[in-house]
């Protein structure tokens, strides 16, 4: 599959690009809704929630964890799990941007993987630099992407995200990969049945990925208060062949977790543990993170056994001072006995001890205790009550993404912060990450032109994705074969606007490189 294939440029002269396409789960989740609606009676809205197909009206009983599910469909979740009418914002052609608070020296080289979702612009994967301008976009028409970053297959690095109808809560995705240019190589499917979560995608040397499930089963609640004939969400951890679709090994959390050890509230559906990572630790074994337990769980790649528990209420660690930390995200190791931990201490309705922090814990198998090392926390003091991680740089920086608050960060080994930014459109990014890349389009840059009521013109230059692009030259003339070059501009985004004197006939741009070779050409454009 080439990216190419499957966007549609749509290129305004106005400054930004329009649309560029989404992928197929959204014309077939579209198209699920769209024959269900002739099944649905007058005054019913055809929907699918929780990859389920339903008839949605005012006053219907709704599950509250699919909230952002009903809004695609015009419906809130009301705190009564009842559904009513919700006006819905006009669509959106461009993408929530970063708007860069904070840049100062010593950030560690790379660009910034973030992908919007939920705000008033256009969700989607995106690459932006250390000014916020962008430099690549991947708009999604129905979708949403989440844990958008580079990682390594097959020797070479990737592009690997998720992307499915909404985060958590049993949305079924499909997780991608794409190599430099753009191409997607690769896709990973959860295997037995199951259907692929948006928490966790993770890459092995094994050439295999690690994935997240969330799986309804009915379950007797009434350990916790809850009813007899009820339903909880199993967490699964599924190790799938990426070549082959083989899973290799699976995790149920119903055989080795109680209910009984969740701080969650109990109701109809329950989501007790919450999955929401997955990672390999030190020894090959696996950190996963109960987030409704209060938990990070060591478990026998091969066995599933859990091998220990930091944290919740059977923790067999004794906790020090400043350890202790609630509804989580992203453990990770962080050295020999240490985890690295995104403590998120609320989730909205539940607040424990903010603000929100990302914390260093030191391990000592023998003496069974748990040790604070390292803390850091925004300077604001932001409560994140959603989603969120911990990047740990090459020079030793600490690269984190806010979730729900729509920020990103990067602070010095002492705490210092160094970059600040926030996405605009009032977007959020499950994760956000720092790092090297270079992409390189197999497609050519494009240019659109109009002219200015001042007597100039100007010039669009557009590359989506290309990485090395140092200036562009802009020709202009009176005809295809009489073009000359008439100004060189810097790069500034993925679409750089560029004013010339004069209203020519036809125009091109030319892509040069920091030692001033050419890397691709436009065609040549009418001047409009």
């Amino acid at each position: 599959m080439v990216f190419s294939r499957r966007l549609l440029a749509l290129l305004t002269v106005a400054g930004a690009v329009l649309a560029l396409g989404s992928l197929t789960a959204a014309g077939a989740r579209d198209s699920d809704a769209h024959g269900l609606a002739k099944a649905c009676r007058k005054g019913s809205v055809a929907g699918v929630i929780a990859g389920k197909k339903s008839c949605l009206k005012s006053g219907q009983h709704c599950v509250r964890r699919y909230d952002t599910q009903y809004h695609r469909f015009g419906f809130h979740c009301h705190a009564s799990s009842r559904l009513t009418r919700r006006l819905t914002p006009k669509p959106a052609d461009t993408s929530s941007r970063l708007d860069v608070l904070k840049r100062t020296s010593g950030l560690t080289p790379g660009f910034v993987f973030f992908a919007p979702k939920d705000g008033t612009g256009a969700a989607g994967p995106e690459i932006a630099d250390d000014h916020g301008r962008l430099v690549w976009f991947d708009p999604l028409k129905t979708d949403t992407a989440t844990d958008f970053r580079v990682q390594r297959y097959r020797g070479s690095p990737v592009l690997t995200w998720w992307q499915g109808a909404d985060l958590g809560g049993g949305s079924p995705g499909v997780d991608y990969i794409a190599d430099r240019s753009y191409h997607v190589v690769a896709t990973v499917h959860a295997g037995n049945g199951l259907g692929a979560d948006g928490h966790e995608l993770v890459l092995t040397p094994q050439g295999t990925a690690l994935i997240t499930i969330y799986h309804e089963v009915p379950y007797d609640l009434s350990s916790v208060g809850g009813p007899a004939n009820g339903a909880v969400l199993d967490a699964v951890v599924q190790e799938v062949d990426v070549a082959t679709g083989r899973v290799v090994f699976e995790w149920h959390s119903l055989d080795h977790v109680p209910i009984t050890e969740s701080y969650q509230p109990v109701d109809a559906s329950y989501d007790y543990f919450h999955i929401n990572a997955v990672n390999l630790d030190n020894d090959g074994n696996l950190l996963i993170s109960g987030r409704h337990t209060w938990t990070v769980y060591k478990v026998d790649r091969h066995t599933g056994k859990i091998l220990w528990r930091l944290g919740g209420k059977k923790s067999d660690f004794t906790l020090g001072p400043g350890v202790h930390f609630a509804w989580q995200h992203n453990p990770l190791p962080a050295g020999e006995n240490t985890i690295r931990l995104f403590d998120n201490e609320g989730n909205g309705s539940n607040t424990v001890s903010p603000p929100t922090r990302v914390i260093w814990i030191q391990l000592d198998p023998v003496a069974a205790t748990a040790t604070l090392v390292r803390a850091i926390s925004h300077p604001t003091g932001i409560l994140v009550t959603s989603q969120g991680n911990a990047q740990a740089l090459d020079n030793g920086n600490t690269f984190v993404g806010w979730g729900d608050r729509g920020r990103v960060s990067e602070f010095d080994p002492q705490g210092n912060l160094l970059f600040d930014a926030v996405l605009t459109k009032n977007a959020d990014t499950y994760r956000a990450y720092r790092s090297v890349w270079s992409g390189q389009p197999d497609n050519q840059p494009a240019a659109t032109a109009r002219t200015n009521r001042n007597g100039t013109t100007t010039v669009h230059a557009i590359w989506n994705g290309a990485t090395q692009i140092a200036s562009w030259r802009v020709l202009a003339g009176p005809a295809a074969g009489k073009l000359a070059p008439i100004r060189k501009a810097p790069w500034n985004g993925l679409d750089t606007a560029v004013t010339i004197r004069g209203i020519p006939s036809e125009v091109k741009v030319v892509a040069l490189d920091s030692k001033g070779a050419v890397i691709g050409t436009s065609k040549p454009v009418v001047v409009g």
